[in-house]
């Protein structure tokens, strides 16, 4: 049986990683997965008190796949990611 993706993501810095891979990866299918492995991960906790979120709002955001512009950018932040054509 395969692992759960999920199960190592328990930090904020394995989270980070793992969510700004797969925004950086242009691969369709691991961006759409991202979200729902991050709706599981213990590191989720991590980030929406970085990100001055409330958990439970983010961990819906993440199941439903879908994000606010503000949430997206206040992960983008956290994560370290830039939209292209910014500064770094």
């Amino acid at each position: 049986m395969p692992q759960d993706p999920a199960t190592g993501l328990s930090t904020l810095e394995a989270l980070a990683a793992y969510l700004a891979a797969a925004f950086e990866s242009g691969d369709s299918a691991q961006l759409a997965e991202a979200p729902a492995v991050a709706a599981q991960a213990e590191g989720t906790t991590h980030l929406a008190a970085a990100a001055g979120l409330p958990q439970l709002e983010l961990r819906q955001a993440f199941a439903r796949g879908e994000m606010s512009m503000a949430t997206t950018l206040a992960i983008m932040k956290v994560i370290d990611l830039h939209l292209p054509g910014q500064a770094h």
